[in-house]
């Protein structure tokens, strides 16, 4: 999994700007883009809101039933079908916000927000969407498993494509980030040609396998 957002807590005798600054030495590919003064008390676990979003690359995906199944998942649900390591013995809820499907280049984005999660929440989510959309999950069992009455085994999702895109805490961010320094846009700048040859290395691949499907469909 990737963080586009996340937050640390720490002690320092710099400065807010100071030290927003000096975190931006640490590594080139670590970006700290704001910073605000806390309480003691502050737990850096307790957001009010966290947001992720799952890339899929789903071929020919039926997107009316994506839509049904993440409709299910917005309210109070009992968890044990959608997370790992869970004790089995009494229902564990959990409130979802959202979970919202849309296109995106070459596949499906699963963006889903929360308050809370349970570890791997997000990754079987997308499994019971997959489920769903192949046919081999109900939206009737994917209810009975949301409302604690069945129990689903569900695969995890890949997590490669897992972002925390945003974490939300009820404070502002009062010190902001004033643009990369110059070891973190070299970083910026070669790991961005590397993701350019990449990209046009898959895209001759696909041109290469769509070419010959075509040629093979001539042929017979």
């Amino acid at each position: 999994m990737s963080a586009r957002a996340n937050a640390l807590a720490l002690q320092s005798p710099l400065s807010p700007g100071n030290l927003l600054r000096s975190l931006n030495g640490l590594a080139p590919d670590l970006f700290f883009t704001a910073a605000t003064e806390i309480e003691p008390r502050f737990r850096v676990r307790a957001a009010a809101r966290r947001r992720y979003r799952y890339f899929d690359r789903p071929s020919n995906p039926h997107l009316d039933r994506w839509h049904a199944a993440a409709e299910r998942f917005v309210g109070e649900i009992d968890v044990r079908s959608f997370g790992r390591g869970l004790p089995t013995s009494s229902p564990i809820l959990r409130r979802i916000e959202s979970v919202r499907i849309r296109e995106v280049g070459g596949g499906v984005e699963v963006e889903v927000v929360a308050p809370s999660f349970v570890w791997g929440m997000v990754r079987k989510i997308v499994a019971a969407l997959r489920e769903v959309d192949s046919g081999r999950l109900s939206l009737a069992r994917l209810e009975n498993a949301l409302d604690g009455r069945e129990r689903l085994t569900l695969p995890m999702a890949e997590p490669e494509p897992l972002v925390l895109w945003d974490v939300e805490y009820p404070l502002a961010w009062t010190y902001h980030w004033r643009g990369p320094n110059r070891h973190q846009a070299r970083w910026w700048t070669d790991r961005r040609s590397e993701w350019l040859q990449r990209g046009q290395v898959l895209d001759w691949i696909r041109g290469a396998v769509e070419g010959e499907e075509i040629s093979r469909g001539s042929e017979r």
